[in-house]
């Protein structure tokens, strides 16, 4: 989990990660004010499976599609990115065009997050209609 850029209001991120940590995912947050470079390389040291991106600052047009890009500079493009914050409905067609796999926005619940890890991640089953 990552607050980048200078977005300094982290309850929401300290909420999604200590709901992933209770549900029993191992959940490392870099803190606050890091660059993409620093996010990025955290996730290539820790090997990490998904890189949980936080905005709240109006720059998510610049820092996911940033973050994405170093990461397969690195030979790590395999990491997931999504996220979550203040994104603007007509934004999220083009974050997912860029590779952002999944974005929650304001009033999604903790558990549909949790979920929505745990199949991505393969910790439980993907619900077949």
């Amino acid at each position: 989990m990552a607050k980048a850029g200078l977005d300094g209001h982290d309850r929401g991120v300290k909420v999604v990660a200590r709901a992933l940590r209770d549900a029993g995912i191992e959940v490392i947050y870099t803190g606050l004010h890091q660059t993409p470079e620093q996010v990025v390389a955290a996730a290539v040291q820790e090997d990490v499976d998904g890189i949980g991106l936080s905005l709240l600052s109006g720059a998510h047009m610049t820092l996911f599609p940033r973050i994405i890009e170093l990461l397969r500079s690195e030979g790590a493009g395999e990491i997931a990115v999504f996220g979550g914050g203040t994104i603007p409905e007509g934004d999220v067609a083009s974050l997912k065009g860029a590779g952002v796999e999944a974005l929650f926005t304001p009033g999604t619940s903790t558990d549909t997050i949790v979920t929505w890890v745990k199949q991505r991640f393969g910790d439980e089953p993907t619900p077949v209609a």
